[in-house]
């Protein structure tokens, strides 16, 4: 349950991802015309979410979790750094409780994880 609460705060961001034209922070899509860039951003998506969907009901359900943790975790650190990102439009706290929450409740998952391993 704390995986999939995770995950939908993961798809919230993504929703909040397009409100604020997080596209803008990528070096391939910076200088593409927002239009453009919505929709391949938004598009790529689509198959982000099909792969990851049907990997995480397979055999390999305990791998993503730890490749997606990580993710969260590294997404979190690397929204930090971009803080400071004169495009970055993520600098409120409605984004960043739905971003800096992720990263935490990963560090949770992975050490439930590590102890189940035990």
């Amino acid at each position: 349950m704390l995986f999939l609460f995770n995950f939908s705060l993961f798809l919230l961001h993504e929703m909040d991802a397009i409100r604020c034209s997080e596209w803008r922070l990528f070096i391939i899509f910076k200088d593409m015309e927002d239009s453009k860039a919505y929709i391949v951003f938004t598009f790529i998506h689509l198959f982000l979410y099909v792969l990851f969907l049907s990997l995480l009901f397979s055999q390999y359900q305990t791998i993503i979790f730890w490749i997606v943790d990580l993710f969260f975790i590294i997404h979190a650190i690397l929204h930090v750094f971009f803080e400071r990102h004169p495009r970055n439009e993520f600098k409120n706290s409605f984004s960043r409780s739905i971003i800096y929450p992720m990263g935490a409740l990963a560090v949770i998952h992975l050490a439930l994880l590590m102890n189940m391993s035990i």
